[in-house]
């Protein structure tokens, strides 16, 4: 089963089960992939987390619920995973810009559709990666475990702590390791790293982490970072890993590798900054 049948499988299945308990783990299982890089896969290919999804589809069939039938306020918060009026009016009015009031009252309400998966799977496309196998290898950094639904906001903030606590040390971020080590959780660890050396000096809040030996699929990224690594990401899940017919992602890895972490900052807006994609691959 390729990466965009996998996608298909968790969107039918989340249409499905929406009003029932939804776990990351039971919509992950019913894809045949990891937790771990269906979490990454999905909010790669669609642009939001599994949880915002799952959260903006209820709440737009509630507003049409409301809308469109008599039943009550409470029965429909219950239905959709709000245990309290409180917490079902605030999420409410956040999605539609109305109250679950006013929009029994003829309130215009907005449509949250579900999700069709059309990935255009064809050959011919120029993608430059290498395959590298690589001993385990030893990383100090700041590393902090992360929920997948607003990861995106909380990255940047680890940068800023990185750097403030990295006065005085003599560690660069070479590194930015994304890992959940048995891709089960909803969770996962982010971490910004240096190698590690016996003599290196390190802040005390940062940690030693062995990545393990692994053949790693690099692709290369040059350019400004913040948009020469999401466009190498998403053509990674959505042409690489769809039309790979020899590898498949093999453990809950993901690192972003910087040629100049001295110079780091500088990548952000340099047209020839050099940096990669690591991935975990096993033959299929």
């Amino acid at each position: 089963m390729n990466w965009s049948e996998s996608i298909s499988r968790a969107i039918t299945y989340i249409e499905n089960n929406l009003t029932e308990e939804l776990t990351v783990e039971e919509i992950a299982r019913h894809a045949y992939l990891s937790p771990f890089y269906f979490q990454r896969g999905f909010s790669i290919i669609c642009g939001y987390s599994v949880s915002e999804y799952i959260r903006n589809r209820r709440l737009s069939l509630a507003g049409y619920e409301l809308f469109h039938t008599n039943h009550k306020i409470i029965d429909i918060a219950l239905k959709y995973g709000y245990e309290s009026p409180d917490s079902f009016t605030k999420a409410f009015t956040r999605f539609h810009g109305a109250t679950p009031t006013e929009v029994r009252s003829g309130t215009k309400i907005k449509e949250f559709l579900p999700l069709q998966v059309n990935l255009l799977l064809k050959g011919g496309y120029v993608m430059e990666y290498k395959l590298e196998e690589k001993e385990s290898f030893k990383v100090v950094g700041l590393k902090k475990n992360l929920k997948y639904d607003g990861a995106s906001i909380e990255i940047p903030k680890i940068w800023t702590t990185f750097f403030e606590s990295n006065r005085g040390s003599s560690i660069a971020p070479k590194y930015a390791v994304n890992f959940d080590a048995d891709m089960s959780g909803d969770t996962f660890d982010y971490m910004i790293c240096d190698d590690y050396r016996e003599d290196i000096k390190v802040s005390k809040e940062f940690e030693v982490v062995e990545i393990p030996k692994f053949t790693w699929a690099i692709f290369s990224c040059i350019g400004p970072t913040s948009i020469r690594m999401p466009e190498i990401n998403e053509r990674i899940f959505k042409e690489w890993l769809p039309n790979s017919t020899d590898y498949e992602i093999a453990a809950g890895y993901n690192i972003e590798m910087y040629s100049n972490p001295n110079d780091y900052q500088k990548g952000t807006d340099d047209e020839n900054y050099y940096c990669e994609i690591w991935i975990p691959i096993k033959k299929k």
